[in-house]
């Protein structure tokens, strides 16, 4: 377990503290719309942190071809359809490019900056000439809007508890998953980022912003500086 990451719950649960089986039901949201919105047809994307592939499966639906990264045997063996690696992000080097490199689920908010320059730089090793990075990023009040809590049309509750700093721009984030039969918990270490500094990161890693996908600022299209 990474240092100030834990879970709790039912299952396997993986370094950064999620809980495979949760991962397993979570809903699918917009996120494949927003992906496939940006992507060419038939792209062959590489996917950072795919989990147990709750957007790989859609993407693999909706016709393109997907190679699928994940530190987690775990998490990987629920994956079908894709190929996968099994390894940390930050060391990645196929040697290869894709028409889309994807960085989701918040990975860019890593409260270790040298492990978010790495995992930028693997971005902008293996994404083609003329190709994208899409990078999901936390909304600007992440982490002062708390508590908070959504019930997902699914029946489950998602609840942010508590962003407690730690000093030197990091927080301790707790959330809790609620479903009818049993509760997941996790905690990890987040680096909150403003649009200024989330372009530096990119910058740095030899990438730019080229347009914001969505309205809040979550999804952005980033390609080669």
């Amino acid at each position: 377990m990474r240092e100030g990451h834990k879970g709790t719950g039912p299952g396997a649960i993986t370094p950064d503290g999620c809980a495979v089986e949760l991962y397993a039901r979570l809903s699918v949201g917009e996120e494949p719309d927003i992906i496939a919105a940006a992507a060419p047809a038939g792209a062959h994307i590489l996917e950072l942190g795919s989990g147990v592939g709750r957007m790989t499966h859609p993407l693999l639906e909706r016709g393109f071809t997907v190679t699928a990264v994940d530190e987690s045997a775990e998490m990987l063996e629920r994956v079908r359809g894709a190929r996968t690696i099994c390894g940390p992000i930050e060391d990645l080097d196929l040697g290869e490019t894709f028409d889309v490199v994807i960085l989701a689920s918040f990975l860019v908010h890593t409260a270790d900056t040298g492990v978010r320059r790495a995992m930028l730089e693997v971005c902008a090793r293996h994404v083609a000439e003329g190709g994208s990075v899409l990078i999901q990023r936390e909304g600007e009040d992440w982490h002062k809007n708390v508590p908070r809590e959504r019930v997902d049309p699914a029946g489950y509750t998602v609840r942010i508890v508590s962003a407690e700093p730690l000093g030197g721009g990091v927080n301790s984030v707790h959330a809790e998953y609620v479903f009818p039969d049993t509760t997941w918990t996790q905690t990890f270490r987040s680096g909150p980022l403003t649009r200024e500094r989330f372009e530096e990161a990119l910058g740095e890693a030899g990438l730019r912003a080229e347009r914001y996908l969505t309205e809040d600022g979550v999804w952005v299209r980033a390609v080669r500086a």
